[in-house]
């Protein structure tokens, strides 16, 4: 099965709530047809298609005329989705251009949003750098329960799957479900998982992880980290020690900076990137739980905000489930287009 197949199939919670929304904006409440201008030439009786025709196009969908009131409902479908305000108005303003006062199908109206979509998104969508550095530290963040430890877990078996020698370390020490989850993932993929007990200091686990990546010749260090944003002073400090810790081991780690986020938490995500931001040198972002939500919109949202490159996006828990993202894809399958 394609990605792009798997992707539509199950972003179907999000295809569906914009399909529905795009679908009813064309055939709820079809416009009344507009009255000819007086000084326009009858046309011959022959070619009048009728108020049938005028409403439903020669292809036999429906159409509505794309004026002030659609797109004013339409920017309400967009923010419905969790598109955001400003990037809703954005897309909206960008759609009627060379259409406003035209008749518009449903199909129509996908096929330009998804346009408009793949627009935003094309210039983030990179897979996440690869660089000549050994070992290549990747610190990655994100709230507890955004799959954070999946998404790592995912990426490290990938990278060993091509070749790459990667070394995993468990640095969410205070819980202890993270540190499992990893150790499953580095048995199944063939790739050392470092741990330290229930408590430890996790930047002296850094520490020892990338002194031992250093030993082993490792092209990847992939150091997970705690997510515990109701304090977000500590959670600073200690991200702050890790960078400062492994820095006296590489003056140039970590050299990417990955924040993992939930899609099912809609525009919260937008709010964890503004944190994160602030307490960690985000470098580019995973989005994991596309296949569990309604509210796929909010990376359109992130993409129009924020600028920072989308490396890969997940939709179920096995290990293709996780795949570089392409923005003409995310957008096609978001609208429900085939």
């Amino acid at each position: 099965m394609s990605f792009f197949k798997k992707l539509r199939d199950r972003m179907f919670r999000s295809s569906d709530k914009l399909a529905e929304g795009l679908d009813a904006l064309v055939t709820e409440t079809p416009d009344t047809p507009e009255p000819a201008s007086p000084e326009a030439a009858p046309e011959p009786a022959a070619d009048k298609p009728g108020l049938i025709g005028r409403i439903l196009g020669r292809d036999g969908e429906a159409r509505r005329l794309l004026d002030d009131e659609m797109l004013e409902r339409l920017e309400d479908v967009l923010i419905q989705s969790d598109m955001g305000v400003d990037t809703a108005a954005r897309v909206t303003a960008n759609i009627a251009e060379g259409r406003f006062g035209k008749r518009i199908s449903s199909t129509e109206l996908r096929q330009a949003l998804a346009g408009e979509i793949a627009r935003i998104m094309g210039p983030v969508a990179r897979p996440l750098p690869l660089y000549p550095q050994k070992p290549q530290v990747v610190l990655v963040v994100g709230v507890n329960g955004s799959g954070k430890t999946t998404t790592i877990g995912k990426l490290a078996s990938q990278f060993k799957a091509a070749g790459k020698k990667v070394v995993i370390a468990a640095g969410d020490t205070f819980r202890a479900a993270a540190v499992e989850q990893l150790q499953v993932w580095g048995n199944r993929a063939g790739v050392p998982v470092l741990t330290a007990p229930e408590g430890s200091d996790p930047a002296s686990l850094a520490f020892d992880a990338l002194t031992q990546a250093q030993q082993d010749g490792a092209d990847l260090l992939m150091i997970d980290t705690a997510g515990r944003l109701q304090n977000r002073q500590d959670l600073m400090e200690e991200l702050a020690k890790i960078v400062r810790v492994i820095r006296k081991k590489d003056p140039t780690a970590p050299h990417n900076t990955i924040l993992v986020l939930d899609a099912t938490t809609g525009q919260n995500a937008v709010t964890q990137v503004e944190i994160f931001r602030k307490i960690a040198d985000v470098s580019g972002l995973v989005m994991t739980k596309l296949d569990g939500t309604a509210k796929g919109g909010v990376l359109v949202s992130l993409a129009d905000k924020f600028g920072l490159p989308i490396h890969a996006i997940g939709v179920g828990e096995q290990i293709d489930d996780l795949s570089p993202f392409d923005p003409d894809d995310f957008a096609r399958a978001l609208v429900g287009l085939e």
